[in-house]
Parts: C-alpha cells; sequence; structure tokens
C-alpha cells in the first residue's frame, strides 16, 4: 500500500510531534517532513512536495494563512488542512480565501483528526459543524444581496487564468471544454475551479458562476 505523505507545520513541539506519532501509527499515512514556522513549512512543500500539509494558522516568522498563500501560488493543487485552537469565522474564510482545503480544531479527538486528514486527501472539505453552518449562512447572505447597477472588478484574489476559467463558467463550459479552449489539461482546470470556489464561498460552480454574474465580475455571452 502506498502511503500518502503529510508535513506538519506548528511550533508547539510536544503537540507536532503528538499529531506525527498518530500519522505514523496508520498504515496509509507517513510524516514526509516537520516545519516550525511558515517559511520552513513553504520551503519543505517545494522540496518533499507531500499529499497533504496540515498547516497550524498561529505560527511565529510566518503564520499558516500567510504560508498557506505562499504554497498554493507554487503549487496551485496542493491541500493543507488548517489547524486552530478557536473556532473564529473570521479565521475561517481567511483560510479559505487563502487556498486552504479544510479547517480543523485541535481540541478535536484522534479519530475524527484522522477521518478529517483521509477526506482532505480524497479531495473534500472538512470543517466544524458549527463552522460549516457559518460558512452555509455566508453564501446565502451574499447570494441575497441586491445586484449592483454598475459592473464591479473581478475579485482582486483572482488570478488572470481563474478569471478566464469563471468566464467560461459563466457559459455553462464543462471542466473538459474548458481544457481543450485555454490548452490546459483536464487536472489543472479542476484545480483552478476549486481555487476559484473556494475564493468566492460557493459551494459548486453553478453558485460562483451566477454569484460572478449577478456582480458584473464577468458577462455571460
Amino acid at each position: 500500500m502506498t502511503r500518502a505523505k503529510i508535513l506538519l507545520a506548528d511550533d508547539h513541539d510536544l503537540f507536532r510531534e503528538g499529531l506525527a506519532s498518530l500519522i505514523s501509527s496508520q498504515p496509509d499515512l507517513e510524516v514526509a517532513g516537520q516545519a516550525v514556522d511558515g517559511l520552513e513549512a513553504y520551503a519543505l512543500a517545494r522540496q518533499l512536495r507531500p499529499d497533504l500539509i496540515v498547516m497550524d494558522i498561529q505560527m511565529p516568522v510566518c503564520d499558516g494563512l500567510e504560508a498557506t498563500r505562499l504554497i498554493r501560488a507554487d503549487r496551485p493543487e496542493a491541500r493543507i488542512l488548517m489547524l486552530t485552537v478557536h473556532d473564529e469565522e473570521a479565521k475561517l474564510f481567511e483560510a479559505i480565501k487563502s487556498g486552504a482545503s479544510g479547517y480543523v480544531l485541535k481540541n478535536t479527538s484522534s479519530a475524527d483528526f484522522l477521518a478529517d486528514v483521509r477526506s482532505a486527501l480524497a479531495g473534500e472539505a472538512p470543517l466544524p459543524p458549527k463552522l460549516a453552518l457559518s460558512l452555509l449562512e455566508e453564501f446565502a447572505r451574499l447570494m441575497n444581496q441586491p445586484a449592483s447597477g454598475a459592473a464591479n472588478p473581478p475579485p482582486p484574489e483572482l488570478t488572470t487564468r481563474e478569471r478566464e476559467i469563471l468566464e467560461f463558467l459563466a457559459r455553462g463550459a464543462t471542466d473538459k471544454e474548458i481544457a481543450t479552449r485555454l490548452s490546459l489539461s483536464l487536472h489543472t482546470v479542476k484545480t483552478h475551479v476549486r481555487n476559484i470556489l473556494g475564493k468566492l464561498h460557493a459551494v459548486n460552480r453553478r453558485q460562483a458562476a451566477d454569484v460572478a454574474l449577478r456582480e458584473g465580475w464577468v458577462r455571460k455571452k
């Protein structure tokens, strides 16, 4: 069995080493490396190319949010599971904007933590129930906002390529069609679509397209 490689980033040695021991005890998981701050996590992510990065939000030198932005800019397909002590909505939204694949509280049980790790590895987005509800409420609030009379520029956090793909989503194009039109691999398109959903707080591509059209970020041709 091929074991998924996990990179751990946390400045608390005892906590990080406890996670390393828990992960290493699993037949399908292994710890590829450990970092004590965001810059080290970024360097190791480039060197080791792990399947998943488990990242603490609060770290010295470079925090987990900034490290996540750096890593995702370098590797858009990277999967990053954020760790935090507090279930703060602001931190959740900022983590999603940064490109996090999921959000886990440090007081979760070992079994739930491992389940969240495997969920993130499978391409899912694990969230604590309370924060998942907050996220859905934020989606509802955004969807119920009145349309603006004037066109607004796309969200600044979207890259040029993501804005281009958002245009195709607004036209109802499939991932395969987008890949063909832009001469990209299907995997790359799927990665960009996932990033767009996270940055726009959208639960699916249809909602991302609806929000973009309503706000005037793109036009349906």
